[in-house]
């Protein structure tokens, strides 16, 4: 496997993981290698920050800047999509996953909340668990 910085033609930044660069270039001539912020199939290889020489520090730090805008978006849009599609079981997020993952329950996408011992039992148990960066919620500072 090999990761690629790729870029959209709307400037957004990502990682892609490919068996090689033929593997690359297959995907982006097929069309399915697509931006995860704004789902254009417009997608380039980006150039190594190595590989390029910058003219001055606010360049760099405007790029960092721009990096870390894209990166909130993302989050944000991840975020979206969980609270949209996912079934907030709180903290029986392990019982219910454990539950999923044995077949005694009918598999469906749930989002909860777990402790560290908990982590480590679905680990061990070979339980697949993606860890969502929490976002603010508006309705948080409710009182």
């Amino acid at each position: 496997m090999i990761v690629f910085d790729l870029e959209c033609l709307n400037g957004h930044t990502f990682e892609g993981w490919f068996e090689d660069k033929d593997d690359l270039k297959k995907q982006q001539d097929q069309g399915i290698l697509t931006c995860p912020v704004c789902e254009t199939s417009s997608v380039v290889q980006k150039q190594h920050m190595i590989a390029i020489k910058k003219s001055s520090h606010s360049t760099t730090r405007n790029a960092l800047q721009a990096r870390q805008e894209a990166m909130t978006e993302l989050t944000e849009k991840v975020a979206e999509y969980v609270e949209k599609n996912f079934e907030d079981v709180g903290s029986s997020f392990t019982k219910q996953a454990l539950k999923m993952h044995y077949g005694a329950e009918e598999y469906r996408n749930i989002k909860g909340t777990t402790t560290k011992e908990e982590d480590k039992v679905l680990a061990k148990e070979g339980v697949p668990v993606f860890k969502v960066p929490g976002t603010k919620n508006p309705k948080d500072d409710l009182n």
